[in-house]
């Protein structure tokens, strides 16, 4: 009796612990015999109250990292003493921050060995590609439906080479070179090095920046952006460069703090600063100041491009400028709640805001809604101006579909699919101390809607929505995401 209940102790942990995570997958499913236990111990009965001993970590597939970059993110070491149920969670869970190191498309988790209660550990990785000098061409407007509404213009369209090269020595580290023309211009150069230190807790990373352009957003007109350009078209109306400097700070597994130190010039024409004098200010043409950030995150999730289950937050405060001319302290926050309400459904529940102060503000650091990420489902037509913000975006989601397509690449063999149907409720409120004529500022703002993701590997992700919003607008709209 003891013996058939010892193996069916040593059954439930090679069943839960030899899985495979690919992408977005999430649940263990049991091995094909990769990472099997061997060599099993079978004269003595296990204890079930009594700890397990790691005893080995034995890493394979890693043909170029380094492997304490690998053993930095498991939630065990070496002579570690792990219970059989907390050992099992774990499991799970360094094969989920593997994962959102965004160095492998592919990783094992599982049980080696047990000899008695010393256990050896095998993780198994497959790296991704990570030199990607990928042409470029994209729009110059801040959207695509920004880019349809200035007519789908093939002038209004960069190109140019971004070379990325990820893991470029090993240590997680990335390089990048950005050589961009077309209606504008831009280089950029930057080096992150996540590990200076033998404890792994420190990391750098710097970069330049220089750009031109030849069109300008000198402000905002009925809730729109209100751009300028020469007649020519061939003028360059406005510069910016910068370079700063980061520290990083990642004391254990979730938690990152970062303080980043930077110096930013900017210039612009002279027809911009009598379109609006506030375009800096005082009508000032240049611009130049310190900026200074700190921020501190927490990120518990099971896949950080699109989480289904976990929670996450950040804050930061930042100092731009020390003169009366210009000078600002922005306070920014944001958060959020993921789980499953059943298999396959989950819901995200989202908030963030943003406090600029003081409140008079030139139109440079007034950008709030509709820039980057930060924008309602529904009303991306449209932006709103001003010095603070607050966003509640709320999805339900359901998988509908996942599916793999062979290739013949060994490291490759397969591209993962996977779709969702999805539903959602945005809300959100921006405050402008100078409205000028903007009618979705300073009021409480709702939308809504629904539509289909798609994810595959390398973080990409596709979204097709239909939204609905308060001014009785609705409208079909594309988002497009990767970590290039």
């Amino acid at each position: 009796m003891r013996k058939r209940w010892k193996y069916e102790v040593l059954m439930v942990v090679f069943c839960l612990g030899c899985g495979r995570l690919f992408a977005q997958e999430t649940p263990i499913t049991p091995g094909n015999g990769q990472g099997a236990p061997t060599n099993l111990n079978t004269t003595t009965p296990l204890d079930s109250a009594r700890p397990f001993i790691v005893r080995n970590i034995i890493i394979s597939g890693n043909r170029k990292t380094k492997p304490y970059i690998i053993e930095r993110e498991l939630l065990f070491k070496r002579g570690d003493s792990v219970n059989l149920a907390d050992l099992v969670s774990r499991f799970e869970r360094s094969k989920e921050l593997l994962m959102n190191t965004a160095l492998f498309h592919e990783a094992i988790v599982s049980l080696k060995e047990f000899n008695g209660h010393h256990v050896d550990i095998a993780i198994d990785v497959k790296e991704r590609w990570y030199l990607f000098p990928i042409p470029y061409v994209k729009p110059v407007d801040r959207n695509l439906s920004e880019w349809a509404k200035q007519g789908y213009g093939f002038d209004r369209l960069n190109y140019g080479l971004k070379l990325n090269y990820n893991n470029f020595t090993g240590r997680n580290d990335k390089l990048k070179a950005w050589l961009i023309t077309g209606y504008s211009k831009q280089i950029q150069l930057q080096y992150e090095l996540p590990y200076v230190d033998k404890a792994l807790k420190n990391g750098i990373r710097v970069g330049f920046t220089y750009r031109t352009n030849k069109e300008v957003n000198y402000g905002t007109d009925n809730n729109e952006q209100q751009f300028h350009r020469d007649s020519s078209g061939n003028t360059v109306l406005s510069k910016q460069w910068s370079a700063f400097v980061s520290f990083t700070h990642r004391p254990a597994i979730r938690t990152r703090n970062t303080i980043s130190l930077a110096y930013i010039g900017q210039e612009v024409d002279t027809s911009i600063t009598n379109r609006n004098p506030k375009y800096f200010s005082n009508g000032r043409t240049r611009l130049s100041f310190p900026e200074i950030t700190y921020k501190v995150e927490y990120s518990d999730l099971d896949y950080n491009p699109y989480p289904q289950k976990g929670v996450s937050g950040e804050v930061s405060i930042l100092k731009r400028g020390f003169n009366k001319s210009f000078n600002l302290w922005q306070l920014s926050a944001r958060g959020g709640k993921h789980g499953f309400l059943a298999p396959k459904l989950s819901y995200s529940l989202q908030a963030s805001g943003t406090l600029r102060l003081p409140f008079d503000q030139p139109f440079i650091n007034q950008q709030l809604f509709g820039y980057g990420d930060f924008y309602l489902r529904g009303l991306e037509k449209y932006v709103m101006d001003g010095v603070a913000a607050i966003l509640f975006k709320n999805t339900l989601r359901r998988q509908i579909l996942q599916f793999y397509i062979p290739t013949p690449f060994t490291s490759h063999d397969r591209i993962p699919f996977t779709i969702f149907l999805k539903t959602y409720a945005d809300a959100g409120y921006a405050y402008n101390k100078l409205q000028s004529g903007n009618t979705l500022t300073n009021r409480m703002l709702y939308t809504g809607g629904f539509g289909i993701d798609l994810l595959t590997f390398y973080d990409l992700s596709f979204k097709i929505e239909y939204s609905f919003n308060q001014r009785g607008q609705s409208g079909l709209f594309f988002h497009f995401k990767n970590d290039f």
